[in-house]
């Protein structure tokens, strides 16, 4: 282990989803603590970040759908040729349909599983394999506090629905798939965790929706919303040494939602 065991000097680390909101910050901690990034993102999203950023010495662009699971195991092949095998994973997919329970169709609720449960395993079994031929690596997956618990309806404003059903019983999934791969990869040292994002909406959500934000300001023990920056933290924490004995574990950055 290193004296200061949040320095990630010299190792790799992918980010899937890191030009999102908070992917970003992600992104840019891990390579201030050192390490080379690799940010995954669809369209042109990671390389228009990386050029505003100024990331351009230490990040690189990729450019994928993980919702494509033959394009995105075609794509971890010729990283893992070209890169090597990364030190650390961080999986951000995202899928939804924002509609209302009464509304969602079975090709809807397919749709949405691959895009949050299919495409993650696809993408994590591939690296987590490589890695268990160095012997070492983590994962981290991404879940979210709706993976715990049902949206209270009463922050909610017509238009609006509550968080979609779909979205949390996939968020719910990824808790699992955390602690199976943890418990399949662990004996050859390739940990496997999950963080629950709390309330982290985005600044145009926080701009339109002034009402869901007071209301939950008021479910939070923390009495606020959370910044993008604030989860950045957590993500180093579970791929650095710092936690090199955490796996298998579900960790709520959600300023206490879950506590009560």
């Amino acid at each position: 282990m290193n004296t200061n065991p949040f320095d990630l000097t010299g190792q790799d680390h992918w980010v899937v989803g890191g030009a999102g909101y908070l992917g970003q910050p992600i992104v840019k901690l891990l390579a201030s603590l050192g390490a080379r990034v690799l940010c995954i993102d669809i369209e042109d999203r990671a390389v228009n970040f990386i050029e505003s950023a100024g990331l351009a010495s230490q990040v690189t662009a990729g450019r994928i759908d993980a919702n494509d699971t033959e394009a995105a195991q075609q794509f971890v092949a010729s990283q893992l040729s070209t890169r090597g095998v990364p030190h650390g994973l961080v999986m951000m997919n995202y899928a939804s349909t924002a509609k209302r329970l009464e509304e969602l169709s079975a090709e809807d609720f397919d749709r949405v599983n691959h895009g949050n449960l299919t495409s993650t395993f696809m993408f994590a079994r591939a690296v987590a394999t490589a890695m268990r031929g160095e012997k070492r690596g983590s994962v981290v997956l991404f879940s979210s506090m709706y993976g715990s618990v049902a949206p209270d309806p009463a922050i909610y404003r017509a238009p609006q629905t509550p968080n979609p059903i779909e979205y949390g019983v996939n968020k719910a999934g990824i808790q699992q798939m955390a602690r199976y791969l943890a418990m399949h990869f662990g004996p050859d040292g390739v940990r496997c965790n999950a963080i629950s994002p709390g309330p982290f909406p985005n600044p145009e959500s926080q701009r339109v929706n002034t009402h869901m934000i007071a209301s939950q300001n008021l479910k939070v023990p923390l009495a606020r919303i959370g910044q993008a920056e604030e989860i950045a933290g957590a993500v180093a924490f579970l791929v650095s040494d710092a936690s090199t004995y955490v796996t298998g574990i579900n960790l709520p950055v959600d300023g206490g939602w879950t506590a009560w």
